[in-house]
């Protein structure tokens, strides 16, 4: 069977992703109207019954002076990664793509490779010997995930290296945790929990720790922490426009797509995080919170709160989002490991993210500009 590609409208594509049960928040019509310095298209994969079976969100960032684009696909496209002709997938788009403009194309498929239970990593953690969690064994592997990254190569396609040493790459991460729902009461899900999280919620309940649902208008409330975060953590802060315009659009087309969580302490917002949504599956998106009062443990109760939530819309899975894979305890990222996977949550592998050369002279030069950087 051969598979037609044409541009789709934002409508087919949102019926496309309604119509199953988990697509990453990366590939829906409205996250285009997040990134205005992309020219974001819809892209439609049918079969010769004219079904639409494929989508993706193609985002295009033009070369300065010239007509000429770095096409990406951010956890993407959402096409059949089980199939064994994937290039029946590819290959259209990769025709579309090079009409376009496109001198290279990136994307993330969403194929697991493997996972590490909770325990695994904490294993992992103590052992002096385990430097990434990587070298780790898994606790699954998953099938087919080395026949997809097989095909790949053979089309050509390459993995993009990391964009630094600490295992998060220069596009989307790698490596996330996860906690599972499906099935799971909400004191099961706790009782997945360690010790320290346990603790650590009863102490911010007994604190009076309220966490309350916002709006749009307490974004800068949520900045202000984000703001603090960002100079506590090293990391370069998106500016408040980036919020407030991820907010418009996302809520235009799903009311319930985004939500913001504030923690409050006798008057004062400790903590705060946005929470994102598309079919069963939920994502800690951002995440803020001040060093004060930092005994309250608001960041244990505002998560709780979102999980409960999560648990409550129907979702499979709460998504932690990205983590480092370096075990190393000189690495200040790895207490994020350590509180994310607290909750229970599972390290999961994707197979990253991989890219095209479709002109290989500007793909170089855009290789080697990304380097200097």
């Amino acid at each position: 069977m051969t598979c037609h590609l044409k541009v789709i409208t934002r409508e087919e594509h949102l019926r496309f992703v309604a119509a199953r049960p988990s697509v990453s928040h990366l590939q829906i019509p409205a996250w285009g109207d997040v990134k205005p310095d992309w020219q974001a298209e819809s892209l439609g994969w049918f079969d010769e019954g004219g079904d639409l079976v494929g989508a993706g969100l193609v985002l295009l960032r033009p070369l300065p002076g010239v007509r000429r684009y770095l096409a990406y696909l951010p956890e993407g496209p959402v096409v059949d990664w089980a199939a064994t002709d994937l290039e029946r997938w590819l290959e259209p788009m990769l025709a579309y793509l090079k009409g376009r403009g496109a001198f290279s194309v990136r994307m993330g498929p969403p194929v697991v490779a493997r996972r590490w239970s909770a325990e695994a990593v904490k294993a992992a953690i103590a052992d002096p010997a385990a430097r990434r969690l990587g070298d780790v064994e898994a606790t699954v592997r998953e099938p087919g995930a080395d026949g997809v990254a097989q095909q790949l190569l053979r089309m050509g396609w390459r993995r993009t290296e990391p964009g630094s040493e600490d295992g998060f790459a220069a596009g989307q991460p790698r490596y996330v945790c996860q906690v599972p729902l499906t099935g799971r009461s909400l004191d099961q899900i706790q009782n997945g929990f360690n010790q320290q999280w346990r603790r650590n919620i009863k102490k911010a309940d007994k604190a009076g720790v309220k966490v309350v649902r916002g709006d749009q208008e307490d974004l800068p409330a949520f900045y202000e922490l984000y703001a603090e975060t960002a100079e506590r953590d090293r990391f370069a802060p998106r500016p408040l426009t980036y919020f407030q315009r991820m907010w418009t659009a996302l809520t235009a087309e799903d009311p319930d797509r985004m939500r913001l969580y504030l923690a409050h302490h006798d008057g004062e917002v400790l903590a705060a995080a946005t929470m994102l949504t598309v079919g069963e599956h939920v994502w800690y998106s951002y995440g803020a919170s001040t060093a004060r009062r930092r005994e309250v443990q608001p960041n244990n109760a505002l998560q709780w709160r979102m999980m409960c939530d999560a648990h409550e819309l129907g979702a499979a899975v709460y998504d932690f989002r990205g983590i480092t894979d370096t075990l190393d305890e000189d690495n200040h990222l790895l207490g994020l490991l350590r509180f994310k996977t607290g909750a229970g949550g599972e390290a999961v592998e994707y197979l990253g993210e991989w890219e095209y050369p479709l002109n290989r002279v500007l793909h170089r030069a855009l290789g080697l500009y990304m380097a200097r950087r």
